[in-house]
């Protein structure tokens, strides 16, 4: 098999893949939230699975302003920012694999152009401000080809930054809002 049939089979086989996750992780999304009962583990389990769907909501940053009132809240950044990180993995295979689903978007158009001139920088800001279009960063970043460690070390800072604000939240507000 030829180098360039292989680079194929591999970007349909990553676009089924993310599809898959992300409707999967969708139908489970209401179960998800018990494993908030095992402590940083389940936090990182529920920050990756609510960060693998590539444009579908899920309750992440929920959970951490939740959690950020039992546990620790930086453990809770810790836990969230690392399992988030890894979860927005999928939109970047999804770029890397093609962006065809997205790519006629005007806001995508803006985005890859963000990307484009600024670069990781561009995936710490998307990832550390609470906003419905990081998946479309993340693409954005696959397609142009942004180094995978890059990303991951851009998403990484980025997520725990939004969840430290999360998680610090919910520990100094829950006794206001339940009192």
């Amino acid at each position: 098999m030829s180098k360039e049939r292989r680079l194929t089979l591999f970007r349909w086989l990553s676009i089924i893949a993310v599809i898959a996750l992300s409707a999967f992780i969708f139908s489970v999304r209401d179960q998800a939230e018990q494993l908030a009962s095992y402590g940083y583990p389940g936090i990182f389990l529920i920050s990756l699975l609510s960060n693998a769907t590539v444009l579908l909501p899920a309750p992440g940053l929920a959970v951490v302003f939740t959690m950020g009132s039992i546990f620790h809240p930086f453990g809770v950044a810790l836990a969230a920012g690392t399992g988030g990180a890894i979860g927005e993995l999928s939109g970047f295979m999804a770029g890397f694999s093609g962006q065809a689903v997205v790519e006629r978007m005007d806001i995508y158009e803006r985005i890859i152009a963000w990307v484009e001139k600024y670069g990781t920088f561009a995936i710490l800001i998307f990832a550390a401000v609470p906003n419905p279009f990081f998946d479309l960063a993340g693409i954005a970043a696959g397609a142009t080809k942004i180094p995978i460690k890059n990303f991951l070390l851009a998403c990484w800072i980025g997520q725990i930054i939004k969840a430290l604000i999360f998680a610090y939240a919910g520990a100094t507000s829950i006794g206001w809002i339940l009192s």
